[in-house]
């Protein structure tokens, strides 16, 4: 192939129809899933850019902006979100987003395609580790992007310190007297990174271990992100003649699980079983469920700040780094 691709390459390499490309393209709600992948890989392998002239002409305007993220798999992005959009208030910004399955259930979790970045003005990516390749492209593009939850060298990112809430969540329980812990967590399929989950586990059995406790393999379990299978784990672990007193678990719908399973195993909470959670969303207000709390709304927030900054002029990157805090409730 002579000279940079068209949309007539992009129909033949994903074997559709022109027209079908530009529905893609131009209104991607008409096309199904499964077409709208094939077109956008095609895209992505091709390295295709809508011409300039149209991109201006669609966007009227009107500066585009694409959130990627795991939409459907966590309640927590959806917090981010809201802070993306606020700070977005009432700039000339329009805001696409993007669903892609979440890194930890994915055998390929590094995202190695991007949208239509022809038609972006700038990308923000949360909670999806870069492949090279995407990586490469973005630089290339000269795209503007910012990460949440993740690093890559040479972007900026808005992130916390996983590790740490792990470690703040074994400080509380120590200090509340327990000496036998266990955890909850989600499993990832891959090991070609390494999930939040992983890393807050690393840190709660770091601290544990610095107090002189052990946390085996026996008290650990991990699961895919489901109810179901998060309350069989949770009954599993203290079903247990020698289960945990204190229980971490990843996320705040996992804590759900193991209070739900400790309620039906007739355990008091806490005088028999503590339970820690991690975001501090609203259920773990309404449950009193003690929780390391996130800054999830300041990340988008802070993420789209900086975008538009470099939206406005490019500069070097940087990693920012926001607080964590352990809030005490009535499960501890």
């Amino acid at each position: 192939m002579s000279g940079p691709p068209t949309i007539y390459d992009v129909a033949t390499r994903a074997g559709v129809s022109i027209s079908t490309v530009s529905r893609v393209l131009n209104s991607p709600g008409g096309v199904s899933e499964r077409t709208r992948r094939k077109v956008l890989a095609a895209v992505d392998a091709l390295g295709f850019t809508p011409k300039p002239d149209a991109v201006a002409k669609a966007r009227r305007g009107v500066g585009r902006v694409g959130v990627i993220a795991p939409y459907t798999s966590y309640p927590s992005v959806a917090r981010r979100l809201r802070g993306v959009l606020r700070a977005v208030g009432d700039r000339p910004l329009e805001v696409v987003l993007f669903d892609q399955e979440s890194a930890a259930e994915s055998t390929s979790p590094l995202l190695a395609s991007l949208p239509v970045t022809g038609r972006l003005d700038g990308l923000i990516v949360v909670s999806l580790p870069l492949d090279d390749a995407v990586a490469d492209r973005l630089a290339a593009l000269r795209l503007p992007a910012v990460l949440v939850d993740v690093r890559h060298p040479g972007f900026d990112s808005v992130r916390t310190d996983d590790a740490d809430g792990g470690r703040l969540a074994a400080g509380h329980l120590i200090g509340r007297g327990h000496r036998r812990f266990g955890f909850l967590g989600e499993d990832q399929r891959s090991d070609r990174y390494v999930s939040p989950s992983r890393l807050r586990l690393g840190g709660y059995r770091a601290a544990l271990a610095e107090a002189g406790h052990v946390i085996g393999d026996g008290d650990v379990r991990l699961v895919r992100h489901r109810a179901g299978e998060a309350l069989a784990a949770a009954r599993d672990l203290l079903a247990r003649e020698d289960r945990p007193t204190a229980v971490f678990a990843s996320d705040d719908v996992l804590a759900a699980a193991v209070l739900r399973a400790a309620r039906d195993l007739g355990l008091d909470v806490p005088g028999s079983v503590a339970v820690v959670g991690f975001d501090d969303g609203e259920p773990a207000e309404i449950m009193g469920l003690t929780t390391v709390r996130q800054p999830l709304e300041e990340s988008g927030r802070a993420a789209m700040e900086r975008l538009i900054q470099q939206l406005g002029r490019r500069t070097a990157a940087r990693d920012v780094v926001l607080g964590l805090e352990l809030i005490a409730r009535a499960t501890t």
